[in-house]
């Protein structure tokens, strides 16, 4: 099958459901020979910052000249993006070949009376027949949903368990209380890997403590009162750590959390075979890049895109806006999926608002219609607009908008590509 094929068979194989465990997985890589055995991983979970921490990693070690696979989810700009290596994505014609050969072997399976994988299983067995085959020095592993039963979880050879900040999110899979989800999380440490953790409420990090000495891990807790912050601009941040003066790209405090658990990371690998010095470590958070975090589209009138689109994440736009934009009139555009916990973010973030639009994230059947987001919204703020499309919204925004004003869009990050690529498109033809 060509590329085209391929993704047109991934996605149907959502109409199969999927089977609670990692047995179905573990069968179908099995089969292929089992590539996963052949990588050492850096396998990430929590609630927020797993891509943004993953980001920083693979700048730095890539700077340190290894070669770094990374497989994160969802993509914004490309699908392709979900998995890549040297900085290269897998290419159309490699990735159609692997899901050619994976499934041939599903159709083996499914004969001999096996469940059919899931899309995300497919995604991910072609995610390790691809470092396998670049042999990737190590991979950075996202973690899809919760830990202990993600389809990623099936590898060995873990070398460092990464638990991002855990908040509430994903209830109906994962549990409805915070020690519940960070101990699902928590599911991917292996015995005796290093642990680092991000700061946690006192459940979450008691989980994590819990299992990490389940597994005789050894844990290292990241400090945020250990960095110092120099600078706080949008566009770049300066702080200090363990004295040494670092500087990311990446606004919001949140994101001083993220290289912290990077740079923690980064030190229990070097006892692991990946020494990096201390300038790869600087240049490399200096050059991380990772879009749809607080990420300025447009000047005149500031547009910015961020993937808030959970309660935790929404504190953390807050406190964002209050750091960047107090003072200034803003418009948000917001999309969100019915299954997230919309209400909640909504009454933390409409106050700000002068005004908000509404848009139904295109393509996917998880998205809440924009008249329903609409009619929450009001709630919390009456001058609310439900919008025809992301175009109309960018249109109307725009024209709403002072110069000197600021545009914020959020929510899902499935809409943030989208979004981008009409204001690049509106700019290009206003030049």
């Amino acid at each position: 099958m060509d590329y085209r094929q391929s993704r047109a068979y991934i996605e149907d194989a959502q109409k199969y459901g999927s089977v609670l465990g990692l047995d179905n997985m573990r069968e179908m890589m099995r089969r292929l020979g089992d590539p996963q055995d052949t990588l050492k991983y850096v396998h990430v979970a929590g609630t927020n910052g797993k891509g943004s921490v993953i980001a920083y990693l693979y700048s730095v070690l890539s700077e340190a000249g290894y070669r770094v696979g990374r497989y994160i989810s969802p993509a914004i700009y490309s699908y392709r993006e979900r998995m890549e290596t040297a900085g290269n994505p897998v290419g159309r014609e490699q990735f159609a070949g692997y899901v050619t050969r994976i499934a041939d072997v599903i159709e083996n399976m499914t004969k001999a009376g096996l469940p059919h994988p899931t899309p995300f299983e497919i995604e991910t067995a072609v995610a390790f027949l691809f470092f396998a085959e670049e042999k990737c020095d190590l991979v950075l592993l996202e973690v899809g949903m919760g830990g202990n039963l993600d389809a990623t979880n099936m590898i060995r050879n873990t070398l460092a368990a990464v638990i991002a900040p855990v908040g509430m999110d994903h209830q109906e899979f994962l549990g409805n209380t915070l020690k519940e989800i960070a101990q699902k999380k928590a599911g991917i440490i292996k015995p005796g890997c290093a642990v680092i953790s991000a700061p946690q409420e006192e459940p979450a990090e008691e989980a994590v403590r819990e299992e990490a000495k389940k597994q005789g891990a050894v844990l290292h807790l990241v400090r945020r009162d250990k960095a110092a912050v120099i600078s706080r601009e949008l566009l770049c941040q300066d702080f200090l750590y363990e004295g040494e003066k670092y500087r990311i790209t990446l606004p919001g405090d949140h994101q001083i959390v993220n290289a912290l658990t990077a740079l923690e990371t980064l030190k229990c690998l070097e006892g692991m075979g990946f020494p990096v010095s201390l300038a790869e470590k600087k240049t490399g958070l200096a050059a991380a890049r990772w879009p749809g975090r607080l990420s300025v589209i447009k000047n005149e009138p500031l547009f910015v895109v961020d993937g808030a689109h959970n309660p935790a994440a929404a504190l953390a736009l807050i406190e964002a806006v209050k750091q960047y934009f107090s003072g200034r009139t803003i418009y948000y555009i917001i999309g969100m999926f019915k299954d997230k916990d919309y209400r909640q973010v909504l009454k933390l973030t409409c106050p700000y608002a002068k005004k908000i639009f509404t848009i139904q994230t295109p393509g996917n059947p998880r998205a809440l219609p924009a008249e329903d987001l609409a009619r929450e919204a009001k709630r919390w703020h009456p001058d609310t607009e439900a919008a025809a499309s992301i175009e109309e919204a960018v249109d109307k925004a725009l024209k709403a908008a002072k110069k000197q004003d600021v545009i914020l869009a959020f929510g899902s990050l499935s809409f943030l590509g989208e979004i981008t690529k009409i204001v690049e498109t509106q700019e290009e033809k206003n030049r």
